[in-house]
């Protein structure tokens, strides 16, 4: 009878995750459609009108800064307080400012500042919901399963990466921006309700104690554990120069498509488009494989796939072979993400998870714009070509630092009941 009633509940408890997993995931992914539409449409807009790497720069800096700004607090938040809660609320601040902006496009208010005050606010939704997702995902999903959902997740988000710029094109032929901001309104609508009504997640330990520290002082609690932890730090290090080298291949290639290929929409939609196919096959490699033992050594062949393909996007001169490396370029992206995330996930504490995300998108909203200072003026002096070359070259070299850091490598190793499984 013991036996029978602990087989039920283990079958409530496979049904609730698998409840749990298709709401959020779903809502998550229906919030992306419309933000992707948007974000699309504001970058092709930007580069069509200015085809300016300082005004593609302005847009990047907008996007970027307020989340890096936001991390640390968003961090503490994540710890402090629900997670599903900041993630409705994040999705609901940038829904309330798409639809302002709509409705100013309406008015005749067309000014490219506009376009770049929506990005920082976005950025800023962003900020306090990367750090709630990357914590909450542990509390509904069982650790054994985390590769398998977070790659079956890089998966469904690539397929919606890889539908969203044709919609974005065709909708941008056939109608105006502020219709696609209003797409972006009711599917941020439809993800919130998603979340608030028919989502059920357990509030974590520390949110349902009360607070009796400052958040500057949980911030420091949170620099301390990182900074006990001498994995996290290497990872950290790992990620702050990877972050830096990757934004002439993740921010200049529409510039460089545009000056060197041509002007045609369709060219941007299909870089965009071959990524997501890319993306698409890399998280659905990743969920069935799972990668190798050491989550290390996935990360540095993800690495060196990464560097080879960016040196590839500088040097190739045909538009079809340059989007052959655009596909094996997006492969790599789920089998480098997949892992990094499942490794904080496993190796950090649940109370202090959220202030670790936090600081990791603080490394990614700064590298990636200091990057951008640094790349994006140079653009419009020297060919985009030159950095593709010079930044893949050396991310390739960082695959030999993640296998050559014995404190990393310790940590990639599987725990003994997995590594026995």
């Amino acid at each position: 009878m013991k036996e029978s009633n602990g087989q039920a509940r283990d079958l409530n408890k496979e049904k609730t995750f698998k409840k749990n997993i298709v709401l959020f995931l779903g809502s998550q992914s229906i919030s992306l459609f419309g933000s992707a539409l948007v974000q699309h449409a504001i970058m092709w807009y930007i580069t069509l009108t200015t085809q300016s790497g300082v005004m593609m720069t302005i847009s990047i800096i907008c996007g970027f800064v307020p989340a890096f700004i936001l991390s640390p607090v968003a961090g503490v938040w994540a710890d402090r307080y629900n997670r599903k809660m900041l993630i409705i609320l994040s999705d609901a601040l940038i829904a309330i400012a798409t639809l302002i902006l709509a409705i100013l496009f309406l008015m005749g208010y067309e000014a490219l500042w506009l376009l770049f005050v929506m990005s920082a606010v976005r950025a800023i939704g962003t900020g306090i919901q990367t750090p709630a997702v990357g914590a909450i995902l542990p509390q509904i999903v069982p650790e054994e399963k985390l590769t398998k959902v977070s790659g079956t997740n890089a998966s469904i988000q690539s397929i919606v990466l890889l539908i969203s710029p044709m919609v974005s094109a065709g909708l941008l032929t056939i109608a105006s921006l502020e219709t696609i901001f209003f797409i972006d309104v009711i599917t941020a609508a439809i993800a919130i309700i998603t979340l608030l009504i028919f989502l059920d997640i357990p509030v974590h330990a520390k949110a349902l104690q009360k607070q009796t520290t400052s958040y500057f002082s949980d911030f420091k609690q949170g620099l301390a554990y990182i900074n006990n932890h001498s994995f996290l730090k290497s990872f950290f290090v790992f990620f702050a120069f990877f972050f830096v080298l990757i934004a002439p291949a993740a921010f200049l290639t529409p510039l460089q498509v545009t000056r060197t290929f041509g002007e045609e929409v369709w060219r941007l939609s299909a870089i965009e488009v071959t990524f997501s196919i890319g993306m698409t096959a890399g998280g659905l490699l990743i969920a069935a494989w799972g990668g190798f033992k050491n989550k290390i050594h996935t990360m540095a062949l993800a690495s060196f796939m990464i560097g080879a393909c960016t040196l590839a996007l500088g040097l190739v001169p045909v538009f079809g072979i340059y989007l052959i490396f655009m596909v094996l370029t997006g492969v790599a992206m789920p089998v480098f993400n997949t892992p990094s995330t499942v490794l904080l996930q496993e190796k950090v504490e649940g109370d202090y998870l959220g202030r670790v995300f936090g600081v990791l998108g603080m490394i990614a909203t700064s590298m990636m714009p200091l990057g951008m200072l640094v790349f994006g003026p140079i653009a419009d002096i020297i060919k985009i070509e030159w950095l593709l070359i010079g930044t893949g070259i050396l991310l390739f070299i960082q695959g030999f630092f993640l296998l050559g850091s014995k404190v990393l490598i310790e940590a990639g190793k599987p725990a003994p009941e997995e590594a026995h499984n």
